[in-house]
């Protein structure tokens, strides 16, 4: 890891100290959600439809609630408040009942005293379906003779984005492409699982894996119809997320199911359950059209992208605005045409994965980049930086990018990185294509090298209020007959594995000097901090925690100039880093006064809320300034092909990222390698398979995910661009490796067999000349 940045203080921002729950989850201790447990506790199942389209004609529940150990049996009548749900649009019911739109969708819910017999209960369930047909694809969607999934039809939302005229331009070089990506999981080790348990008053407490409390609070109250003060939702151990989380999933069953039995009921997902129990990445259609100069000027894009949003809306209204705005990548253009769609079909629903929009349209668009370099005789980095956006320039949108743009640093870092080795004649069967299955000996295997830079936006966009708060507490504590300050800061941000719950710490020990520093656990007694999504927290929820420190030196001085005499201004001038360190106020080197004797015996809280500055929402032509901060990464991929089998191997990713301010430098790189493997999953082997609502691969043996078996030696490169509007000058890190990973992949393939590639994730018999004509299956 190379890190282009200074530190901090030991333990403060800038540095790397050991997470908290690291230890115990290396050693396999740590608490997840699905390890909850309470007493007298229940065991929660879902009845789920087996048909992706359908009316439900009746529910019979009879005979599951005659079964043995069963308490409670649920169906749609049953549901006390609103019966739907939804992030953006509440389209989605808690329990279908009169019509299921996809496989899987939950029918009737069953508690009883064990697992097993919750399962035979729920198997019991006879439920009569007339089949509909299933809407299967964008084109059967928006085709005018398909009758509507829900009562406003089945355009979600379509975003349309003019800037200047593509048409008055006469290119020297116009390329085309249509190209096509797959569905993806975001495929979390841990599955959906939570405890919700009655309380006295009749309200709940849930404990659940989630991205955002308040919003499942929220969510909650209109489905149970209760006041949200009522609802107590805590967040459990996360055992991944990727945005899977970010929807409620199973939290309406087990407050509905706790309610009604009166006691405390779990459930836990199978891995065939969670496949359709959360949403996924939106398959996608994305349809080009590049016009340069001969010297490689960009003079206009058109772009059309069609998005398949299965069965609810979940986040496509977002993911689809997303797809949009970033369709062109990072490069300056004036004329511009863009059309981006997504549809409701009888798929699986979609909604947040990590890069949410972003990630589909960089595959298209550095696509496109890499066939204009061809087609002029230009080598494909010079093409990008020719074009690359530069501060002050222009999106589509018409926004300006503000502070300075690291796309061009990151592409001549990516240029200048160590040469690429030529491929060894001699080398053994574990560093070629297939390994030790021994299908080659180097014969067919060709070598290829290829780009990629992407960015999306941090924050949420087209002027949603965000805000995050922050608790922060100066506590005495008597150690004998010593007495020590230490710090407690509780937020509502969900730690998702990110490691926001180190980053909080690490700022409050910044800010005021305190080198014991505790992080509460997640609840909703708190106010909202937000989602943990769209590579926010360290920003927002960072900009609250930094606010309530800087709130409580305030008052630490005020109390120093009242006790000893010391005006606050003076000390004030000194600045903040100075100011608090080591357990005590200082003006330049010397002690005012111990902590302990300003913060007294009941010691000091502040709460603060941080907003960050106004967006717009998309205006005519898709105009405006809708989004708050920009993130950039790039790639250099090395792939080794054997053109004869059509198998791959990895021999180099390297990684080059502006992250602004590394709080965290090793959880920086841990996120830079993170996004990058699941780039590396969509561009070689993840797809879940969908054939008429079904998903055929409902499972990690057959749904595949990289390894470390996979992944190539990796160089990461931190660049630290600060942005002048945020806290510390920090940028999202979470998601931009994941956008430029994979095209930088399916690029090294293509240099490698001279092929065109239109399909991610690229298969087999995608990069064999003689298997031209395969289908998706690799079938004639």
């Amino acid at each position: 890891m190379t890190v282009l940045s200074t530190a901090s203080r030991p333990g403060g921002i800038g540095t790397s100290p050991v997470r908290p729950d690291g230890d115990l989850k290396v050693r396999g201790l740590f608490a997840f959600s699905s390890d909850l447990s309470a007493p007298e506790m229940l065991w929660g199942h879902t009845v789920r439809s087996p048909h992706a389209h359908a009316r439900v004609e009746h529910v019979d529940i009879s005979r599951a609630r005659a079964a043995d150990g069963v308490v409670a049996v649920l169906t749609a009548a049953d549901v006390p408040g609103r019966n739907g749900f939804g992030l953006v649009v509440d389209d989605q019911p808690v329990l279908a009942g009169d019509v299921v739109r996809y496989i899987g969708e939950a029918v009737a819910l069953v508690a009883a005293e064990t697992p097993e017999a919750a399962r035979r209960a729920a198997a019991l369930v006879d439920v009569v379906y007339t089949e509909l047909d299933p809407v299967g694809t964008v084109e059967e969607a928006l085709d005018p003779r398909t009758p509507p999934l829900h009562p406003d039809g089945n355009l979600v939302r379509a975003i349309d984005i003019r800037r200047g005229d593509p048409s008055r331009h006469a290119a020297d070089v116009v390329v085309t492409g249509s190209y096509t990506v797959g569905m993806q999981d975001q495929a979390p080790l841990g599955t959906e699982s939570g405890l919700a348990i009655p309380r006295e008053d009749g309200g709940v407490q849930l404990l659940v894996n989630s991205q955002w409390i308040h919003a499942d609070r929220n969510q909650l109250a209109a489905v149970l119809d209760l006041p949200p003060a009522k609802i107590d939702v805590t967040l459990a151990g996360v055992g991944g997320a990727f945005g899977a989380r970010e929807d409620i999933t199973l939290h309406a069953h087990l407050c509905l199911l706790a309610l009604a039995s009166g006691r405390p009921v779990k459930m836990v997902y199978s891995r065939e359950e969670s496949f359709v129990g959360h949403v996924h990445r939106h398959p996608a259609v994305l349809r080009y059209e590049h016009g340069a100069r001969a010297d490689g000027t960009l003079l206009y894009v058109r772009c059309a992208i069609d998005l398949d949003g299965g069965a609810y809306a979940s986040t496509s209204w977002a993911v689809v605005s997303n797809a949009a705005a970033f369709a062109v990548g990072p490069y300056v253009c004036d004329d511009v045409e863009i059309t981006s769609r997504v549809v409701y079909t009888n798929n699986p629903p979609c909604g947040a994965m990590r890069g949410f929009g972003a990630v589909q349209a960089a595959i298209g668009h550095e696509a496109q980049m890499d066939r204009l370099a061809d087609a002029l005789g230009m080598d494909p980095v010079e093409l990008r930086l020719r074009n690359v956006l530069e501060e002050g320039d222009l999106l589509p949108t018409g926004q300006p990018i503000r502070g300075v743009v690291p796309a061009r640093r990151i592409l001549e870092e990516l240029r200048d990185l160590v040469g690429v080795p030529p491929l060894d004649p001699a080398a053994g069967l574990l560093e070629m294509p297939g390994g030790v299955g021994n299908v080659t000996h180097g014969e067919g295997i060709r070598r290829g090298v290829g780009y990629g830079i992407g960015f999306k936006a941090g924050g949420m966009p087209e002027g949603i209020r965000d805000y995050a708060t922050a608790r922060v507490r100066l506590l005495p504590v008597r150690d004998g007959s010593e007495v020590r300050v230490v710090a407690q800061v509780q937020t509502a941000a969900a730690e998702i594995g990110q490691g926001l719950s180190t980053v909080v710490v690490q700022i409050v020990r910044s800010e005021l000097g305190v080198a014991d520093v505790v992080a509460l656990p997640v609840d909703t007694s708190l106010g909202s901090a937000g989602s943990s999504s769209a590579s926010r927290q360290t920003y927002m929820t960072g900009g609250a925690v930094q606010a309530a420190c800087r709130a409580l030196r305030e008052e630490l001085i005020e109390r120093a100039h009242e006790s000893f005499g010391h005006r606050a201004g003076s000390l004030l001038e000194h600045g903040h880093e100075a100011l608090l360190r080591d357990g005590g106020l200082y003006a330049e080197d010397a002690l005012v006064a111990p902590l302990t004797a300003l913060v007294g015996e009941e010691g000091l809280e502040a709460v603060r809320r941080f907003d960050h500055r106004p967006t717009t929402p998309y205006g005519v032509d898709g105009q405006g300034e809708p989004h708050l901060q920009f993130i950039f990464a790039g790639h250099r991929a090395v792939a080794d092909v054997d053109t004869e089998t059509g198998l791959t191997r990895l021999v180099r990713l390297d990684v080059v990222q502006d992250v602004g301010k590394a709080i965290h430098p090793v959880a920086v790189e841990g996120q830079m390698q993170g996004g990058t493997a699941q780039g590396v999953g969509l561009a070689l082997m993840e797809e879940i398979q969908v054939e008429r609502g079904r998903i055929r691969n409902a499972s990690f043996t057959d749904y595949l995910i990289p390894t470390v078996l996979d992944l190539p030696p990796m160089t990461t490169t931190i660049l630290e661009i600060p942005d002048p509007e945020a806290p510390y000058g920090v940028k999202g890190a979470g998601e931009p490796a994941t956008i430029s990973s994979t095209p930088a992949v399916v690029s090294a393939l293509r240099r490698a067999t001279g092929r065109d590639l239109f399909h991610v994730p690229v298969r087999p018999w995608d990069l064999i000349a003689e298997l031209d004509g395969l289908d998706e299956r690799g079938e004639q």
